[in-house]
């Protein structure tokens, strides 16, 4: 049951009187669905919920104005939607209540977010694009508020892209630039820097958005005179108003229980934006939250019984209800059978999503009783064991958590005993995690054959009178190379257009591709992040860029929250292939020094973090990532744009494998593992540690998220028997991570002579200036010094202390 959303000629009053009542249907199907899941999640059957109820009339408006090939950046309110352009089922709505890990069942996000959590596929089984044009597309939700704004920037301004640019590959994704993205916000959440980010950017840009406000006065509890001035978000932004003279937004109003009134503007909305355009802001005002913000609370707590009474009245359903009878397009009888039928239905639904989601747990619990039960009768701990049984039968509804626990805990009282049951419990332990630990941890990055980790190895190629450049030039022709092989690939950022991004990496290349393709951004750097994101969803290849790594805590909540989780979120359907391109490391001062690597490495699990040590190789990864379908952040040296390197003659076709590491000198004595500009230092140090008879062997982390995928630096350290970590961030930073990896996963342990240890940047933000520089992170001559020292610890005789 859906909504028909593609233009239709003009309807007789038949076909208009089914097609009201069909939108009912959808909009009565919604708020049952959200009465009973409240239900469910307060008699313990689901952890939360947070529901659509109130906003389902005007979500039926947008989903008519709404065409295949469009696409929604919205939130947890819009499940009316969702289920009107025939993505949403009852089932499904209950499958998701209830975190089922089948993408089948819960096709939003196979159990790994919480309810009301939308979004489509756009990957097919194999990973590639599907047509795009043949399906109503919306981009996966997260909870953030606002979260959803910056992308729907990018998912914007592609139609810009596509309908301006003509060298750009269309089939399948545009149809000439005619596609809106229509984005949902409530009104609270409109308090957001991002939303105000947003609307500034997409005014400037001019972008086919449309952005509706579901405004029914409230942000939990804290009424919207606490949020917003005039308590009226259209009102403050009437400055975006266009005119003709200037552009700007069209601004519409409307009330959010008046149908006719509802589909009018939603149409217009569409209209100006699909041929004009034009960004449309339409503020939805007066409506309804009837069972409050979610399941965690109830609003009776923070409204008046005057205002209870005036949702009750002013329900969007109960208006929609009221014109119906009011017009003659159905009677009360004719209603009230209808939402009898839907009740029904709902039942029906949630029911069977019950038992497809807690079948297959009541079989495994069946056989880990059945093997319980034998281990118990024979085993000298069988009243302890007995114990354990009884608790999983008195499980009515019994999760995979409580069969597994059962099951550990066994074990625990037979570790001394030995009988096939055990034997068969054990392997049912092993094959049981085996089995379901991907419903939770998987899709984080691609695990289809074209991930960014199967790209091979490329090595830069060089004549004999190969011209020896500013390591700039490398980059800048490389990016040349890229554009005409690529003609999707797009790139913009804060003086990255009409000078060439302030290291001119870029230079010439405006002049060339034009200002769509290699384009300037404002000041603004998460709507920068977002732009990436909704791009790269359309299927464009989008070069974000951050001027400094520094800067890129500005846009940390998108990058982790958004894109870093899309493909996890999604279970793999859908995927967002921006590539950040950022410079960072030694040059001066706090905000442009950046080397904030611990916090990447933290919050971005899901996006690779690769650390070249010159332009070659920060080429070679562009290179290798243009080939695949992966978001990744390259962190170029910034003191390294006028060193000198030589230029390849394979600009564009070179690659700089990701997760492998690269040894830069063969050494006996220690490995120095390192990354970035301070390999320079280490390289350094190294030299003149050869001449006090230690020989150090240098490595090249290269990538660090992923590090290492073939254990490389292991063998080294077989070699070597000692390890120092040689890192420009903070302690507990980058080395951490990196010696967490060595010490955990590849067992360096087992080959030490002497301690691990790291040598890390002072515990604060770089100083400012050359001196500054040189007492906060580390110098060449601290790197000498602690090498010495474990070799002085080891070999006191052969290196007496220096100081």
């Amino acid at each position: 049951m859906h909504t028909k959303s593609e233009p239709t000629s003009e309807l007789s009053f038949d076909d208009f009187k089914a097609t009201v009542l069909n939108d009912y249907k959808i909009a009565v199907t919604s708020r049952e669905c959200s009465l009973l899941g409240r239900r469910e999640v307060l008699t313990g059957k689901a952890k939360f919920g947070i529901f659509g109820d109130g906003k389902e009339v005007p979500q039926l408006a947008m989903a008519k104005a709404f065409r295949k090939g469009d696409w929604r950046s919205g939130y947890y309110r819009d499940q009316t939607f969702m289920m009107a352009i025939g993505h949403f089922s009852i089932e499904n709505f209950f499958a998701g209540l209830y975190a089922h890990t089948s993408i089948d069942n819960d096709p939003m996000s196979a159990g790994k977010q919480m309810g009301g959590h939308f979004g489509t596929h756009s990957l097919d089984e194999n990973g590639e694009l599907k047509n795009l044009l043949e399906q109503y597309n919306s981009s996966a939700d997260i909870s953030p508020t606002a979260g959803q704004m910056p992308r729907l920037l990018g998912l914007a301004q592609a139609s810009k892209i596509f309908r301006n640019v003509p060298e750009v590959k269309t089939d399948g994704l545009s149809n000439k630039g005619n596609e809106v993205a229509w984005g949902t916000i409530g009104n609270a959440s409109t308090s957001e820097g991002m939303f105000f980010e947003t609307i500034n950017a997409a005014g400037v840009l001019q972008v086919p958005m449309v952005i509706s406000i579901w405004d029914d006065d409230y942000g939990i509890s804290v009424h919207a005179k606490h949020q917003t001035t005039k308590e009226n978000i259209s009102e403050i932004l009437s400055g975006f108003q266009r005119n003709e003279d200037e552009a700007g937004y069209e601004i519409i109003r409307v009330k959010g229980w008046d149908y006719p009134a509802l589909m009018d503007a939603f149409e217009k909305a569409g209209k100006i934006a699909r041929e004009n355009h034009v960004p449309v802001i339409l503020h939805v005002t007066e409506l309804t939250q009837p069972q409050g913000h979610s399941t965690s609370g109830s609003h009776e707590r923070y409204k008046s019984k005057d205002r209870l009474q005036w949702e009750r009245e002013n329900d969007c359903n109960v208006k929609m209800r009221e014109w119906m009878i009011n017009n003659q397009i159905a009677t009360d009888e004719e209603l009230q059978e209808i939402e009898k039928d839907i009740k029904r239905q709902v039942r029906e639904g949630k029911r069977k999503a019950w038992e497809a989601f807690l079948n297959p747990i009541k079989k495994e619990k069946k056989t880990v009783l059945n093997l319980i039960n034998k281990i118990s009768a024979k085993s000298e701990n069988g009243r302890f064991i007995n114990s354990i049984s009884q608790n999983l039968i008195d499980e009515k509804d019994a999760l995979k958590n409580d069969v597994i626990i059962a099951a550990r805990k066994t074990l625990r009282y037979v570790a001394k005993e030995t009988s096939d049951d055990i034997t068969a419990l054990k392997n049912w332990v092993t094959d049981y995690i085996t089995k379901e630990q991907p419903n939770y941890s998987s899709h984080v990055f691609s695990e289809f054959d074209t991930k960014a980790t199967n790209i091979a190895e490329v090595a830069p190629e060089y004549k004999d009178d190969s011209e020896t450049v500013d390591a700039r030039v490398v980059l800048r022709d490389n990016f040349d190379a890229i554009f005409t092989k690529y003609p999707n690939s797009i790139i913009f950022g804060e003086d990255a257009g009409t000078i060439g991004d302030v290291n001119q990496g870029l230079e010439g290349l405006q002049e060339k591709y034009g200002e769509l393709r290699v384009a300037d951004a404002g000041i603004r750097e998460t709507t920068i992040i977002g732009q990436g994101i909704g791009l790269a969803l359309r299927g464009l290849r989008p070069i974000a860029e951050i001027q400094y790594l520094d800067y890129i805590l500005y846009a940390m909540a998108t990058l982790s929250d958004d894109l870093a989780t899309l493909r996890y979120r999604t279970h793999g359907k859908q995927t967002a292939p921006v590539i950040v391109r950022t410079r960072g490391h030694r040059l001066e001062g706090i905000w442009h020094s950046g080397s904030q690597m611990g916090s990447l490495l933290g919050l971005l699990r899901g996006i690779y973090i690769l650390t070249p040590r010159n332009m070659t190789k920060a080429a070679g990864f562009y290179n290798t990532l243009m080939q695949s379908d992966e978001p990744a952040v390259i962190i170029e040296c910034l003191n390294g744009y006028r060193l000198k390197e030589k230029l390849p003659v394979n600009l564009g076709n070179f690659t700089t494998p990701i997760g492998k590491v690269e040894v830069l000198r063969d050494g006996t004595d220690i490995t120095i593992l390192s990354y970035g500009s301070t390999l320079r230092l280490v390289q350094q140090a190294a030299q003149e540690l050869q001449a006090s008879g230690i020989n150090a062997e240098v490595i090249d982390a290269q990538s660090l998220l992923p590090f290492d995928l073939n254990h490389d630096t292991v063998k080294s350290i077989a070699k070597t028997n000692r390890i120092l970590v040689v890192d420009e961030d903070m302690p507990g930073g980058a080395s951490a991570y990196l010696m967490q990896h060595l010490l955990d996963k590849q067992k360096a342990f087992k080959y030490l002579d002497s301690a691990p240890q790291t040598l890390t940047a002072k515990p604060h933000r770089p100083a400012y200036g050359t001196d500054g520089d040189y007492f906060s992170k580390p110098s060449a001559e601290d790197i000498f010094e602690k090498v010495y020292s474990i070799m002085l610890e080891a070999k006191p005789k052969d290196f007496p202390a220096i100081r």
